[in-house]
Formats: C-alpha cells, structure tokens, sequence
C-alpha cells in the first residue's frame, strides 16, 4: 500500500555536510540519501574547485518533520550562505522505513 509523505530536497555547498545532516536526524528523519550535484543558478556556477562539490541532500519524511527541517535550515542558511530547497509530495511503500515509530 501507498503511504503519502514529503520528500525534502537540499542543495548546499559541500561545506555545510555534517550540519545538515545533523538537522536532519534531529528533526526526525530516519535517512537521506546524499549526491554530488553540478549546475547553475542565479549566482552562475558555484566554487567546487576550492570548496569541493555541491551536495544533494534528500530525504522522504511527513509534513510535519518536513516543515521543522526546512524552518531550520532556512533560520541558519539561506540569508548568507548558497543553500536552497524544497518539498515535493511524494507516496511510498513500505512507510515504516521513513517514520519513527519512537
């Protein structure tokens, strides 16, 4: 059976690896899945050269985890740093393998 739940995407400089990640389990997901990432935005092309790759940062958590992740990364990152991201509504199977159960 189909569960529908969020799926949160984050792009940020490699830099900001661990930080994320913490912001992530402390929320309450239960995973991500992590990928380098190359393009172009507003700012033109990022510095991986020095500061190593853009990352992709994905996680498929509820709305409610959803929403606490991205108030927290948007309050520490998006004034002053290249981060950006989203949510798309997505269905799953085996939703046990998203949510805490705890």
């Amino acid at each position: 059976m189909k569960t529908p739940l969020t799926l949160v995407t984050i792009i940020t400089e490699f830099l900001f690896k661990e930080k994320i990640r913490d912001i992530l389990r402390d929320k309450g997901a239960t995973g991500h899945t992590l990928t380098n990432a190359q393009g172009e935005g507003s700012r033109g092309a990022g510095a991986a050269d020095w500061e190593g790759p853009n990352i992709k940062i994905e996680t498929v958590v509820t709305p409610e985890i959803a929403d606490a992740i991205l108030e927290a990364i948007s309050g520490s990152y998006f004034q002053n740093h290249s981060v950006i991201a989203w949510t798309s509504e997505v269905n799953v199977l085996r939703a046990e393998k998203f949510v805490n159960k705890t």
